[in-house]
């Protein structure tokens, strides 16, 4: 089990950035996969971007490629989440995530509590 905790979130206009952090505790950080999902009003939690337990494989949601980058540092037991060209669709409580299975991101194992991401128009 680790627990982790986001930080970072806010109110940004369409357009901006934000950067997500996520910092994780009670288990060595580099053994393990991590990712990002989002729930937004009324739908369902989706996932947004993951990282391998290496930080050399990515992978990332259709609707945020080229705008987000996840990436890891084994040094902070972090993982961050970089949102560039900000829309409102993007507005949501964002996740960070552990999947303490495998190297390459399969179910979650772990959830953080979330911080709110607010884009306004």
């Amino acid at each position: 089990q680790v627990h982790l905790v986001e930080s970072g979130g806010g109110l940004v206009q369409a357009g901006g950035s934000l950067r997500l952090s996520c910092t994780a505790s009670g288990r060595t950080f580099s053994n393990y996969a991590m990712a990002w999902f989002r729930q937004a009003p009324g739908k369902e939690r989706e996932f947004v971007a993951a990282v391998s337990w290496s930080g050399g494989y990515t992978t990332y949601a259709d609707s945020v490629k080229g705008r987000f980058t996840i990436s890891r540092d084994s040094a902070k037991n972090t993982v961050s989440l970089q949102m560039n060209s900000l829309e409102p669709e993007d507005t949501a409580i964002y996740y960070c995530a552990a999947d303490l299975f495998h190297s390459i991101m399969g179910p979650p194992t772990d959830w953080g509590q979330g911080t709110q991401v607010t884009v306004s128009s």
